[in-house]
């Protein structure tokens, strides 16, 4: 028996590429290279007339609505900017509902009605484009024969020129809602959320007295991106992975993460080559990348970039897959963005580091002070936890896709249950709050590491905790459950509108408390104190720093009465409730009719994965595996005849055959399950849905499951794709 040519023509081509590649390089300079393709306010600058600038400017650092008179001045002057830089073309560049972004491409040549042409690109071309609405998911909005929508210029989001071999395209970030005004992307209602927190974050703050200079509360966000590579020759011979983004087969290797030897390891040079590559290509478009390492898994990778505002981070952070994607490419490999691309390894996530910052640059979850003496802090820190334990069925569902229910509960990833982790000072504090016991600090002290030669480091206050859901982590929250997969702007949209509501209902008790005048100081303080502890009694139930994986924090969870979504179709019915309809409205950041699209798509979008996922589960079954394993019983069968005939007794042969005639006719009894629950379901989106997750992926295990039992015992030069092994190590 032999590796399959195609299998060995790809470990070739690996280790014909290290060699080509193994001499050392001009090392790279970035910073001359930073927003060299961003349309920045550098660039504005030198560019625009001082009250057009300072308009934008205003625009974009306070929120103040942008005067229309400047849109020609502004759209001329990106204009000649894009075409001095080698672009022919300009996009409406926006984020529809699909998870992806979407643009369509206009020329800046137009006829100048004389046999000549012109190049132009207008305030109006700037701030208004009319894409289809109708062929793009609407969830109900709109009909396939109401097709008028609309793209509107987000000034917040800096313009970019997205470069493509010799093409050079001028990309305009915008918002996208339809002709009756709903919105049928995910940037709109961000926008409308990050207005709704920093209304009520600004209402805290005047209560304060905390508000001098400053005008405007925004949500910053700082994404950690996980991802897996894989050797495109293999990518290619695996079905699976080119129609689903991860493998519907796949025996365990013998050696995978179980030596923990991956994370933090020394990075493939190819693999450091390609991650050059996109941190030169993130830096010309101004996205601040800071991190990159192994993750736990073999061939699994970690991007990060700085914090950035919201609705900036949201746009990098596609910027940030889309380049992940084109770049591989160049490198003969291939990056995976599902959650869950290999079973048996660590699936892939996004943790979501969110904060509130003003836009005087202060850090509102940062302590500046010592802890238990810094009362705005502590209240917004409050707020934080009234808001993940009375809408955390809704932080659940803005996590639910197909492929993050592979991931989220396993010892990889937070659980299901959404709980809050403090750390051991933080955690005092909050219970000496409840219980209304005298404030203090506990001290975090030096490391001393026992060596003469090595420092006495600062420890924090608290240690980490990876099982934990929703975790401080010294001046920010780290939402760990998003998938890697996800558009994390619903997220953030759900997250800013939930601390909103939490703020919006401590202020006014507070200002109920404080009455009217200005308070005094241990007025303030009694008031705040008082308002915190009521809070906190409430919401306590949802701090937890023990391990978020065992069988007793389930049970824990609920005794105190925490939702445990533990799949998507049960997850998403949260945003039926009436208290999320009422929620979303009452803050302007998406109207009912908005809110069910929403729900509709998520559903559809889950029964349409789950479909392409068994169909494809189903041809390769039937045309490769079955094949395969027929022809090794085949094999089997003439060996046998071959060894009786020479008089050579072999009933331990025999024995294997008749195990393996077993193992295949199971598989086509399993093939023939599967296809008839995917093709026996109910009409009811709702109902088809919850018949996928109970009857068709119960059914796709099965298949599975003696699939690749059979992996194990089938010849090798038959198998007919690549096995993890190969996946999963060869870069």
């Amino acid at each position: 028996m032999h590796t399959p040519p195609a299998r060995q023509d790809a470990i070739r081509a690996v280790i014909n590429w290290n060699q080509r590649n193994d001499q050392p390089k001009e090392p790279t300079r970035y910073e001359s290279d930073f927003g060299r393709d961003v349309f920045s306010e550098r660039v504005m600058r030198q560019r625009l007339p001082k009250e057009v600038y300072r308009a934008v400017l205003k625009t974009i650092r306070h929120g103040s609505p942008l005067n229309p008179n400047v849109a020609d001045t502004v759209a001329n002057a990106m204009k000649d900017w894009a075409i001095e830089n080698g672009a022919t073309h300009y996009t409406h560049w926006f984020h529809p509902l699909t998870g992806l972004t979407a643009e369509k491409h206009d020329s800046f040549v137009m006829p100048d009605g004389q046999g000549g042409a012109i190049l132009e690109f207008s305030g109006d071309q700037l701030v208004q484009g009319e894409p289809d609405a109708s062929s793009l998911p609407s969830g109900g909005v709109r009909a396939t024969f109401e097709a008028r929508g609309y793209t509107a210029w987000d000034p917040t989001s800096p313009v970019f020129l997205n470069r493509s071999g010799d093409t050079v395209t001028l990309c305009v970030p915008t918002a996208f809602v339809s002709w009756t005004g709903d919105a049928l992307d995910t940037k709109t209602p961000l926008l409308r959320s990050i207005d709704a927190i920093s209304e009520q974050a600004m209402r805290t703050l005047r209560l304060f007295g905390a508000d001098q200079g400053v005008s405007r509360v925004t949500p910053t966000v700082g994404p950690e991106q996980e991802y897996f590579l894989v050797d495109r020759n293999f990518f290619f011979s695996r079905k699976d992975l080119i129609t689903c983004d991860r493998t519907l087969f796949g025996a365990a290797a013998p050696k995978d993460q179980q030596l923990e030897d991956h994370y933090f390891g020394a990075i493939p040079p190819r693999v450091l080559a390609f991650m050059a590559e996109v941190d030169r290509e993130l830096f010309a478009l101004g996205v601040p990348v800071r991190t990159r390492h192994n993750e736990v898994s073999p061939g699994q990778y970690e991007i990060a970039p700085y914090f950035e505002t919201s609705n900036v981070a949201v746009d990098h952070q596609m910027l940030m897959m889309e380049t992940l994607k084109s770049v591989a490419p160049r490198f003969g490999l291939q990056c995976i963005l599902h959650e869950k691309p290999f079973a048996g390894v660590n699936g892939s996530g996004k943790h979501n580091n969110w904060s509130l910052s003003t836009d005087t640059g202060v850090n509102l979850l940062n302590p500046r002070e010592e802890a238990h003496t810094n009362m705005q802090f502590l209240y917004f820190l409050t707020a934080v936890i009234k808001a993940v334990d009375t809408h955390a069925d809704l932080l659940r569902a803005a996590v639910a896709s197909a492929g993050n229910d592979h991931r989220l509960g396993a010892n990889e990833a937070p659980p299901a249950i959404v709980s809050i982790f403090l750390g051991d000072l933080l955690l005092d504090i909050v219970r000496r709050i409840e219980a209304g016991a005298p404030m203090r600090s506990r001290k975090s002290g030096k490391l001393d590491l026992g060596a003469r030669t090595l420092p006495q480091i600062p420890r924090d206050s608290g240690d980490r905790n990876r099982t934990s859901t929703f975790a401080f982590t010294g001046n920010k929250f780290e939402f760990r459950a998003v998938g890697a997969s996800a558009a994390i702007a619903w997220t953030n949209t759900v997250l800013n509108t939930i601390v909103a509501d939490a703020l919006k209902q401590m202020n006014s008790a507070l200002e109920k408390a404080l009455g009217k005048g200005t308070p005094t100081d241990e007025k303030l303080k009694a008031a705040v104190t008082s308002v915190m502890q009521t809070t906190v009694k409430s919401h306590s139930r949802v701090l937890f720093d023990g391990d978020g994986y065992t069988e007793e924090w389930q049970k824990e969870a609920k005794r105190r009465g925490l939702p445990n979504f533990r799949d998507s179709v049960s997850a998403y019915e949260a945003l039926r409730t009436r208290r999320a309809i009422a929620l979303f409205e009452s803050f302007g950041v998406l109207s009912p009719t908005e809110l069910d699209s929403r729900f509709n798509i998520f559903i559809e979008k889950y029964i349409k994965q789950v479909t392409i996922e068994g169909r494809t589960m189903l041809s390769m079954a039937r045309r490769m595996i079955l094949p395969a394993c027929l022809r090794h019983q085949t094999e089997l069968a003439e060996a046998i005849i071959a060894a009786e005939s020479a008089e050579v007794e072999c009933d331990r042969l025999r024995a294997r055959l008749r195990q393996h005639v077993e193992w295949v006719e199971q598989l086509c009894a399993n093939i023939d399950a599967l296809e008839a629950t995917l093709e026996n379901h109910a009409e009811d989106p709702v109902k088809h849905a919850t018949h996928m997750r109970d009857k068709v992926l119960p059914a796709m295990q099965a298949v599975r499951e003696v699939a690749d039992t059979l992996e194990n015992t089938v010849a090798d030069d038959l198998w007919p794709m690549p096995t993890y092994r190969e996946l999963l190590f060869i870069k």
